[in-house]
């Protein structure tokens, strides 16, 4: 035991202060995002919304996702990374705490998609802030102790979420996620402010690559989206199936979830290190992600024991843990032939286009052919997926020739 815990704590050192601060932030962030994974359930249990709304006003909440990581993208490239994040955060948090007032269809579209538009500017300013503060060979294991942060705010933010649910109804969530935000945000101005943070890793290059010239990330894009596609079911169609086909409370779900993230943040760190001192792949890790994820669905059709939900959540998180650092990794390694924020952006708005789609057609399917079909047609989805980046494979050795 003594051997593991010294192995695994290697497994953060060299990593810089700033990322760590960076890390800290995004899991106060997190920790306060609880109205998402019950947000299907609040349209449909607390504002009585039908399926089909539901995954309407999802779509809103990728659309959203999608004009915020642009403008985010293109942000971080005018005025830095710094600004975009504080203001971001800032804005997320008030408006967060005015969502809560939306009760009608229109009001909830318009409300999530100006949340979405305000919350995800943050994301390619955080990962370019992360690439910054990184040393080149260290970016993998900043990517992956970021995602340590989420889901470990994840694994907590589910399962206290489920209890205010159960204490004070989903009015409380609002608050507590505006809170978080707008907290976030002071530390964000008190630890990195720019003199103070110590930049490792900042080459701008003279004249950059267009993302939108490169063939092989927009392969890649597909990918992450057909990615997103499948892993953004798990907060939209399989909470309505733990709670409607699995008769699960909203507590037992959170406590589902939350599992994920405590797994996630265990184990996370020292699988990517093995994995990455293996010289493996990224396409190839990023594959093997993709399938377990996809095959997390498909498992749910096996049987009506209920430890197949335990089983498929931890297939889904393996899953994950391999997919999210290498792909995150990739996009970041291929960045520095371009504009950063503008690579970050189209890396970000692949999973910001998964939204509008993923949880719309998720409920459709479901609404018309019941879960079972659909965990088929998404496990099929995911293996599409996984040959698109095979593909990936031949376009990127093509370039080296």
């Amino acid at each position: 035991m003594k051997k593991f815990y010294n192995n695994y704590i290697d497994t953060f050192r060299g990593l810089s202060t700033e990322v760590w601060w960076l890390s800290l932030i995004t899991f106060i962030n997190r920790s306060g995002t609880m109205v998402i994974p019950f947000l299907s359930l609040y349209l449909t249990k607390s504002l009585h919304f039908s399926l089909i709304d539901v995954g309407w006003i999802m779509s809103f909440f990728g659309l959203g996702s999608v004009v915020g990581t642009w403008i985010g993208g293109k942000l971080t490239d005018i005025v830095g990374y710094y600004k975009v994040m504080l203001v971001s955060l800032f804005g997320t948090g008030i408006l967060f705490v005015f969502l809560q007032f939306a009760t009608t269809f229109n009001e909830f579209c318009f409300g999530i998609f100006t949340v979405m538009l305000v919350a995800d500017a943050f994301r390619p300013a955080m990962f370019v802030a992360l690439s910054a503060y990184s040393k080149p060979e260290n970016k993998t294991r900043s990517v992956t102790l970021i995602r340590l942060a989420i889901n470990l705010g994840f694994s907590a933010g589910p399962a206290i979420g489920g209890l205010i649910i159960t204490g004070i109804g989903y009015a409380g969530l609002f608050w507590m996620d505006g809170i978080t935000c707008v907290l976030a945000a002071f530390l964000l101005l008190k630890v990195l402010h720019p003199k103070k943070a110590k930049v490792q890793d900042e080459v701008k290059v003279e004249n950059p690559i267009s993302v939108y010239k490169d063939k092989a990330f927009w392969v890649f894009f597909i990918a992450m989206f057909i990615f997103g596609f499948v892993f953004m079911q798990y907060f939209s169609t399989i909470p309505l199936y733990y709670s409607d086909k699995r008769f699960l409370s909203e507590f037992e779900i959170g406590l589902l979830m939350g599992l994920s993230g405590l797994f996630i943040f265990l184990l996370e760190m020292p699988l990517i290190k093995w994995l990455e001192d293996l010289k493996k792949s990224k396409v190839k890790l990023i594959a093997l992600g993709l399938f377990l994820v996809g095959f997390s669905f498909i498992i749910l059709n096996l049987t009506g024991w209920v430890g197949i939900l335990i089983i498929g959540i931890l297939l889904m998180s393996v899953g994950e843990m391999i997919a999210f650092p290498f792909s995150n990794a990739f996009a970041i390694d291929r960045a520095e032939k371009g504009n950063k924020g503008e690579y970050m952006a189209l890396y970000s708005i692949a999973f910001s286009l998964s939204h509008i789609f993923s949880h719309n057609v998720g409920m459709q399917l479901v609404a018309k052919f019941g879960f079972e079909t659909t965990w088929t047609l998404v496990t099929a989805f995911a293996f599409l997926g996984v040959l698109i980046l095979f593909y990936l494979l031949r376009v990127l050795r093509k370039e080296v020739i």
